[in-house]
């Protein structure tokens, strides 16, 4: 489990064998079944959590039931209710796993030592947090200027691999459109081909 995330570490910044010993200590690894939730909104997000293996879901829920997608997260990747993290204000968000999954975690006493210990971890959480920021600002102009046809050509684009393992109800929700219209945009591109 630990060496998909010093693959990922090693793609940001250099870690050097007694730096890989140290952060491999602030870790802990956790399994989730399918459909098990890792946080509930409502509960204080107490650790940062990185998937190994499998694939997560993070969304909320508004006073109609309906959920509302917010990001997933396969391997190689963060995911948190990152303000409930960082302020210990309950979390917004709920998350669980699509998939079984394998994912490592880490507290935030345990996220500040980690920086400490290793400094050149703090560079690679900074970088993570701008690739994050930029991701978000490109999903918000993407929501604002994009009809639902292309924003499910960039989601395709962007991540073909994943688009095979998320319900399509789950994709519906995560690019704002109702599931019968991502049927829809689906036959029409179908057709074109």
């Amino acid at each position: 489990m630990i060496d998909i995330l010093f693959k990922h570490i090693q793609e940001k910044v250099s870690l050097s064998d007694q730096d890989q010993e140290a952060v491999q200590s602030f870790f802990s690894p956790k399994k989730l079944r399918k459909k098990q939730y890792l946080l509930q909104a409502g509960d204080v997000c107490k650790h940062l959590t990185f998937v190994s293996k499998g694939l997560l879901r993070t969304y909320n829920v508004d006073d109609k039931g309906d959920e509302h997608m917010s990001i997933f997260g396969w391997e190689g990747w963060w995911i948190s209710d990152f303000n409930s993290f960082l302020t210990g204000e309950p979390a917004l968000f709920n998350i669980d796993a699509i998939e079984d999954s394998e994912l490592l975690l880490i507290s935030r006493s345990d996220y500040e030592a980690l920086t400490l210990a290793v400094p050149i971890m703090d560079r690679y959480f900074r970088i993570l947090y701008q690739n994050s920021l930029i991701t978000k600002e490109r999903r918000l102009m993407s929501s604002i200027t994009h009809s639902a046809e292309e924003k499910y050509l960039l989601l395709v684009e962007s991540n073909p691999q994943i688009i095979a393992r998320i319900p399509q109800n789950l994709i519906a929700s995560y690019l704002g459109i109702a599931p019968e219209t991502l049927s829809r945009i689906k036959k029409n591109l179908a057709f074109r081909k």
